[in-house]
């Protein structure tokens, strides 16, 4: 008697692709039975942004559509848990194996292993990276620093990215002091390729409306791309109207210009309807092809050859209680302020709103507002990088974990960062405008019209001192200590604690 043996693909809704591992590993099979599930239960781990639900759910929704018309046979459930259907369907298909990408987050990952089902479970490689988690780990295994730039130009080697035999095209791996122009006079920003929402997209628009739940955030005008298609036409978009003018404001920040020159591509970057190597290469790709400018174009290849699949690296080879660092023992709680955006500090105020309205910050609001006022004013490492993963369309455990703790909050003690990106108001007011329309004072460290970035600034460095001292870029700010009075010192350390007591 011979037993046959049934295949079944789970895709997860972070894994839109047809060429994702586990569908792959099913191409010699005809009609392979897929599932996709929406979990309500999944989605009330945190308050999430309501725009990253619809875009997520009616994603995979799409995703279901494509794989139909490409003959796989499709079940799509929506559902209390990911176990129930899951059951059912392999009943129903007499499924003996279930294929699953390895997902990118290993939460998910344990999720998965704690499933009873009546079929084996086995996880195919993901190969929605560059590098796979067993060549990072070769790669970081024995190095005495892990820096973002030596696996970059790692990289730029392997797939020989912008390079001319064994060098760097232009002579320079890194064009970083080309791109920090802070914004001076009319910036002429080209438009956003946005998207009008199709009959799929307004049915999970009134689903997530309808959730009772807590969620986050405006649901409408939803404007995202939901499949391969348009997420393609957002790759091209911004090749022929942004990337020419990327480099040099990449850093820069402007009320009421909420996307810049910036991509916007990690959202589909990251549930996988654009792959890596196919935006590297159509950027590279344009750049011999039209003479575009290379600062541009290396500032942005390094965030996704670079940025991107380290952090993806880092997250896989870190220690299991990474999420849990706290290297400065940062305890205060996330201000309300966060949640509703309703605050007199300008700069976190239009940020915190456009959050609100649209799931996006670029990096810079992200790092040099967000992350460098939850450093210095002493907030919660966890409750900041769970407020991150909550609110942003593009957020991930795998993203939020190294960006926010390792990156952002220093909380990691500098596995990842070589100092903490730490900054008073100073920083702020050079490479935006928000200090110009604000109550607070960008020059005065102290008093009722001092911006709460400068104290709290210098509370952190004074309050770390000792610690600071070990991270051999920062002696020469530690040293601007001295140049205070007691008094004055004194004055900064009161003024911190009773932002703390008043908030």
């Amino acid at each position: 008697m011979v037993l046959t043996m049934t295949i079944g693909v789970w895709v997860l809704g972070d894994q839109l692709w047809v060429k994702q591992a586990a569908l792959q590993s099913c191409l010699h099979q005809e009609n392979v039975p897929v599932i996709l599930i929406e979990s309500l239960r999944h989605v009330q781990v945190r308050p999430y942004h309501r725009q990253k639900l619809v875009l997520l759910w009616s994603a995979m929704r799409h995703f279901a559509q494509e794989l139909r018309q490409l003959k796989y046979s499709v079940t799509y459930k929506i559902a209390e848990d990911f176990e129930t259907p899951l059951q059912e369907w392999i009943k129903e298909n007499q499924i003996t194996q279930l294929r699953v990408m390895t997902p990118n987050d290993l939460p998910f990952t344990q999720i998965i292993q704690s499933l009873e089902l009546l079929c084996t479970i086995t996880l195919i490689p993901n190969n929605h990276f560059l590098w796979s988690t067993e060549e990072f780990n070769n790669w970081a295994s024995g190095r005495k620093r892990l820096l973002m730039e030596d696996f970059y130009r790692e990289g730029r080697r392997r797939f020989q990215i912008l390079m001319e035999k064994d060098k760097p095209v232009g002579g320079k791996w890194n064009l970083d002091k080309e791109n920090r122009q802070p914004p001076k006079g009319k910036l002429n920003t080209p438009p956003t390729q946005w998207f009008e929402s199709d009959e799929i997209t307004l049915d999970v628009i009134a689903q997530v409306n309808s959730l009772t739940c807590p969620t986050y955030g405006e649901i409408k005008p939803f404007r995202w791309g939901i499949n391969r298609q348009q997420a393609l036409q957002v790759l091209d978009w911004f090749i022929q109207n942004r990337l020419p003018h990327f480099g040099p404001y990449q850093d820069a920040m402007v009320t009421g210009e909420e996307t810049m020159w910036h991509a916007l591509l990690s959202p589909y970057l990251n549930i996988g309807l654009l792959q890596p190597m196919e935006v590297i290469q159509a950027v590279q790709q344009a750049y011999f092809q039209q003479q575009l400018p290379l600062n541009s174009v290396e500032g942005f290849i390094r965030q996704v050859l670079g940025w991107r699949e380290y952090m993806h690296g880092i997250y896989h080879y870190v220690d299991a209680d990474y999420s849990n660092k706290n290297w400065f023992n940062h305890t205060q709680p996330l201000p309300d302020f966060f949640w509703t955006g309703r605050t007199e500090m300008n700069c976190l105020h239009q940020i915190l709103t456009q959050v609100e309205r649209t799931g996006y910050a670029h990096h810079i609001q992200r790092l040099m507002v967000l992350s460098n006022f939850a450093l210095i004013a002493g907030l919660s490492p966890q409750s900041v990088e769970n407020w991150f993963h909550a609110v942003f369309i593009d957020a991930y455990d795998w993203v939020m974990q190294t960006n926010v703790i390792g990156m952002g909050l220093f909380a990691d003690g500098g596995v990842l960062a070589s100092k903490p990106y730490a900054a008073s108001a100073n920083y702020i007011n050079k490479m935006s405008d928000y200090c110009k329309s604000c109550v607070y004072n960008h020059k005065e460290r102290v008093g009722e019209n001092a911006c709460p970035f400068n104290f709290f600034y210098w509370d952190f460095l004074d309050r770390h001192r000792q610690q600071l001292e070990s991270q051999g870029r920062m002696s020469f700010i530690l040293k601007n200590l001295d140049k205070m009075s007691p008094e004055e010192l004194q004055s900064i350390r009161q003024q911190a604690q009773d932002w703390h007591v008043q908030s």
